[in-house]
């Protein structure tokens, strides 16, 4: 009788350790193919020109004022737009404090970003002076910069994304968008 007892706990015991309790999976994300990256070029209302991505369609113009005007720019599949704001420099006395308005600009997002890298434009020979930030983290925008030509120009670009501000999730979405970018900033010329 022992023996019968003894193989049923068993038994029980081998056959309750196979079933295995559901455990849930961590949540996913569709991963996003895009494109081989393709230009064209952009002759801006405003007086500059460069080459912009085949997906983005610039979708606004609003000349606020004689000197001011700000130059929308949908991102397409990208799912945001990129701001372009142009000032004519009223005086060149003024253009430090036009930089610092800028930089502060960026220094707004400082206490969400992780790390803001930044790399200085000096382009001589086309008068494209300025610098491009990437601000890394969960912030709301992942990409500013400005340029000028150090006498009458100066323009200032934002990037901002239609979506919830997730680093991680938006790193590959952000690479991409950076190269486009970084063609923009590289071909730029003052008209």
């Amino acid at each position: 009788m022992k023996k019968i007892l003894l193989l049923i706990s068993l038994s029980i015991l081998i056959f309750s350790c196979n079933q295995s309790e559901p455990v849930p999976k961590p949540s996913t994300f569709l991963r996003t193919d895009f494109p081989e990256h393709s230009y064209r070029e952009y002759l801006s209302p405003q007086s500059f020109r460069f080459r912009l991505s085949d997906l983005f369609m610039p979708k606004h113009f609003e000349q606020a004022k004689n000197n001011y005007s700000v130059q929308e720019i949908d991102l397409g599949p990208l799912n945001g737009t990129l701001f372009l704001y142009y000032l004519r420099i009223p005086s060149k006395d003024s253009l430090p404090e036009i930089i610092n308005f800028a930089n502060d600009k960026v220094d707004e997002h400082k206490i969400m970003a992780d790390k803001i890298d930044f790399e200085q434009i000096l382009e001589p020979s086309k008068k494209v002076y300025g610098t491009f930030f990437e601000l890394k983290g969960n912030v709301a925008t992942n990409f500013q910069f400005y340029l000028t030509d150090s006498s009458q120009h100066f323009l200032r670009g934002e990037v901002l994304l239609n979506c919830r501000p997730n680093y991680d999730s938006l790193r590959p979405t952000l690479q991409y968008l950076k190269a486009d970018l970084k063609e923009l900033v590289n071909t730029f010329e003052w008209n």
